[in-house]
């Protein structure tokens, strides 16, 4: 049966790092398939850990205004030695960090996209630059209309100014708009401005080996088991 919502919303946002691709299994991979000696599932969870802290040093003033690729590349810098990777050159780095820009998508989301396409307007609303948003959808084949970053309104995720300016940039209303992302804080932040949420459940976001409680959370306007069944809600 279709939610009722799905004839108020016009445009949905879609977080990207976790809800609509796979870094972790992309990471680990990718490592496998460069450094075969490190552990891959170590690596990547070290290097996503110090994706918060990074932003937050940005969003106190310590740091001026950084895109997520230099960020990463901060951060790739500061893991390297305890993996054993402190010998990569500058240009094993450079590829290395690109990583990001090679995540493949969860098997459910370009089937779950192009139909949700079909109704709605459809938006990256990411941490993450638009070079980085682009150069992946490219890769991983995601259909968007829109690709919308925090470098567009310099801000990270969750001030408000990044989902309020998605419904300045469509001339909507907030409530028109709806935030689907696989993360508990990113909706709340969504909500509080007047959007709509969606819920993913992504119970592998950090690998086999650290299984996410995915369980329901009130508030959201939608929970949904994938972006193909999201689909099925909206009636798309």
């Amino acid at each position: 049966m279709t939610h009722p919502i799905a004839d108020t919303v016009e445009v949905l946002a879609f977080d990207i790092f976790g809800t609509v691709v796979d870094w972790h299994g992309s990471i680990v991979r990718e490592m496998q398939a460069l450094h075969p000696a490190v552990d891959g599932d170590a690596f990547a969870l070290a290097w996503r850990a110090g994706y918060q802290p990074a932003m937050r040093r940005v969003m106190a003033g310590e740091l001026g205004w950084t895109l997520i690729d230099d960020l990463h590349r901060m951060i790739l810098d500061g893991i390297l030695p305890q993996f054993g990777l402190a010998p990569l050159d500058e240009a094993q780095r450079q590829h290395l960090n690109r990583v990001w820009h090679r995540l493949h998508a969860w098997p459910d989301a370009v089937a779950g996209l192009t139909r949700l396409k079909a109704r709605y307007t459809i938006t990256t609303l990411s941490n993450g630059n638009l070079g980085l948003l682009t150069n992946m959808a490219k890769h991983a084949r995601l259909p968007w209309d829109c690709v919308l970053s925090a470098e567009v309104f310099r801000a990270y995720k969750p001030d408000p100014a990044t989902y309020l300016g998605v419904a300045r940039v469509f001339d909507l209303k907030p409530a028109q708009v709806m935030l689907v992302a696989a993360h508990h804080d990113d909706l709340a932040g969504a909500r509080a401005c007047g959007l709509q949420t969606a819920y993913i459940e992504r119970p592998l976001e950090f690998g086999a080996g650290h299984v996410k409680d995915v369980s329901p959370q009130p508030g959201n306007t939608l929970h949904a088991s994938s972006l193909t069944a999201l689909a099925d809600q909206l009636g798309c």
